[in-house]
């Protein structure tokens, strides 16, 4: 069977990109993981109903995510992830119906629940021009069925409409790795026929699709669903043709069985340390040595745990208050994903404290529904989670690259260094819980590279330490509260415990900067005052004509075509028919625009409707390229 590339192209008129993230620019990243349908609803109410339970649309769009994206960035975050975006199949079941996402039915186009496609480039725009970034959910081992295995009608699938692009139907035996790659997931309620990733036709068509998806709507990351249900050799080629990082789904808490994925994929969540952080912090009595025998053995096991996602809940796991009520050991292992190895993944709603459970999609509970406090206890703990760990990327390049570990553990508490010597940081983990004792932890020069005499700040509590002559830091533990030590030289202007460090400069700003090739990473620096839009757009065109680009502010020529702006074609092949040009414009100037293509003669033709809009970064990017292709 041929496949349609028109279906891959018409998308094509939605594109406006920024340049994607490499995988060594995603370390510097936080990511809120936005479940789509139960984020944030388009008419922004915070009292519509949505039973869990029910496992049905309850209204989430990427509109909604747009108009919350306050919300998420004033905790620190840098990049969020969204369910998968393609039409799933319709219908109820009592297994719910499709509204997170995975249950693909067209890959060619987008969820109308979650809003149109102009909808979702409207997000990727909105992140980018906040110097954020967008992952997105992708699944390509099944699609989903309303019925049993044995009576999918494969017709119903776009572009995979025949049986001999599946397996045979047989349930996955999870003790089984020939069955994990090659049976089924899901049930015979909804099945989910399993695609045949090995043949060469169906990872052609997954590659090209691929491509399309993170152009057309400038998506800077990928996560992989049920990774570890597909051949292996289907990913080095799918991340070739994405041309972004990827951490895939490998839902197993083995590292000799996690780890080897990054052979083929860049990133991987870490599954592993999930399970020790949260048999760690769940009650007092948890196991700290297998949590410390964990993160050393992750070290030694994987290629580089700097790639990993770091995690304690998802919509596939209970969430840790569902396992205790002691906010305590809550604070210490959402304290511990974020401060660990890799890029740190916080769930909608663990901001909120949600305690829902996987069974009974209690995990799934609408966010709209708390009504999106921002001073509540899980909010501000991990704003201050985020913002001082920006810091420290923001001081030291190698803050990323420094693989953390243990230096120091007992019975009810772990310590960790992250960062070389001057600009570590030094975070105390304890397991006692609120009724925990009072006592001082002793840790010594030798363990945490601290040097006699040195000045600290415990972040979480703004408290002031100074090392003894030997360097010894003497430690105050009470309720079993987390601390982390940072250099107070470090931290001067940064606005973190501004009563002992002095007030954030007012001539600087957080953000990610983004230029034509690269991404950087900041927490502090000087505002922007103009910013170099560059505009690129593919179209095909014929000997004298020329593109211009029309808007509706007077740099743009105010809609005036004899006074718009001429792109160049110094780029252009017949591959790539480039046109671009570079436009100064004032920070946070909102545009509407389109493209014309003007005659020899002069005549003068608009590309089709809608009319594109933009809004220029405020923030400290001074270069950004926006792409597209041409409206017809």
């Amino acid at each position: 069977m041929k496949f349609s590339v028109l279906a891959l192209t018409a998308l094509a008129a939605f594109s406006t990109t920024a340049n994607a993230l490499s995988p060594a620019q995603w370390r510097s990243q936080s990511i809120y993981q936005v479940l789509t349908d139960r984020f944030a609803r388009t008419d922004g109410s915070t009292t519509a109903a949505c039973n869990a339970n029910d496992g049905v649309y309850c209204g989430g769009t990427f509109r909604g995510i747009i108009n919350k994206l306050d919300y998420i960035q004033n905790m620190g975050f840098t990049a969020i992830w969204i369910s998968p975006v393609v039409t799933n199949i319709a219908g109820n079941s009592l297994d719910g119906s499709s509204y997170h996402g995975y249950w693909a039915q067209d890959i060619y186009s987008i969820n109308s629940n979650f809003g149109t496609a102009a909808d979702l480039v409207a997000l990727s725009a909105a992140l980018h021009a906040r110097g954020m970034y967008l992952m997105v959910d992708v699944v390509t081992n099944h699609m989903g069925y309303l019925g049993c295995g044995d009576c999918v009608d494969y017709s119903i699938y776009k572009p995979f409409n025949s049986k001999s692009y599946y397996h045979d139907f047989c349930l996955i035996n999870y003790n089984d790795v020939n069955s994990i790659k090659t049976c089924w997931a899901g049930d015979n309620i909804v099945s989910l026929p399993d695609m045949r990733t090995e043949d060469s036709a169906v990872a052609s068509v997954w590659n090209s699709w691929i491509t399309a998806l993170v152009a057309n709507y400038s998506i800077d990351g990928l996560r992989i669903d049920s990774a570890q249900q597909v051949n292996n050799d289907f990913f080095p080629p799918f991340q070739s043709a994405a041309g972004v990082h990827v951490l895939g789904e490998i839902y197993n808490g083995d590292p000799n069985y996690v780890c080897p994925y990054q052979t083929y994929m860049s990133g991987v969540l870490n599954f592993p340390a999930y399970f020790w952080i949260t048999q760690a912090f769940q009650s007092t009595s948890g196991s700290i040595s297998n949590l410390v025998n964990g993160i050393n053995t992750m070290k030694s096991t994987c290629s580089d745990t700097t790639l990993l996602g770091s995690f304690l809940e998802n919509h596939d796991v209970d969430r840790f208050p569902s396992l205790t009520s002691d906010e305590s050991l809550a604070k210490n292992a959402i304290a511990f994903t974020i401060l660990a190895d890799g890029t740190p993944i916080i769930y909608e709603g663990q901001e909120q404290h949600y305690a829902g459970t996987y069974s009974g999609n209690y995990n799934r509970a609408a966010i709209w529904l708390s009504g999106y406090p921002t001073t509540s206890t899980f909010y501000t703990w991990i704003a201050k989670l985020n913002q001082i760990r920006n810091q420290a990327i923001y001081k030291s390049d190698g803050y990323v690259l420094y693989k953390a570990y243990p230096i120091y553990s007992d019975s009810s508490t772990i310590v960790m260094r992250k960062g070389d010597t001057g600009s570590q940081i030094i975070s105390v983990f304890s397991n006692q819980g609120a009724s925990g004792s009072s006592y001082t932890l002793t840790l010594t020069s030798s363990q945490t590279g601290f040097t006699a005499s040195a000045a600290l700040i415990e972040v979480m509590s703004c408290t002031a330490y100074t090392t003894d002559s030997s360097g010894n830091l003497a430690v105050a533990m009470a309720g079993g509260t987390t601390r982390v030590f940072y250099p107070k030289s470090l931290l001067t202007g940064s606005g973190i415990c501004s009563s002992l460090t002095g007030t954030a400069s007012s001539t600087t700003t957080k953000a990610t900067t983004t230029t034509g090739s690269s991404a950087t990473t900041t927490s502090s620096c000087t505002a922007a005052t103009s910013v170099a839009v560059t505009f690129n757009e593919l179209v095909t065109t014929t000997y004298g004509q020329t593109i211009k680009l029309s808007g509706s502010i007077a740099a743009l020529g105010s809609w005036d075509t004899t006074k718009a702006i001429t792109l160049s074609a110094a780029s252009y092949t017949s591959s790539n028919p480039l046109w671009t040009v570079t436009v100064s414009l004032t920070p946070g100037t909102v545009i509407a625009y389109k493209f014309i293509n003007v005659a020899s003669s002069g005549t003068a033709t608009w590309e089709a409707d809608p009319n594109r809009s933009y809004t220029v970064p405020s923030g400290c990017a001074t270069a950004v390229t926006v792409s597209g292709s041409w409206q017809s």
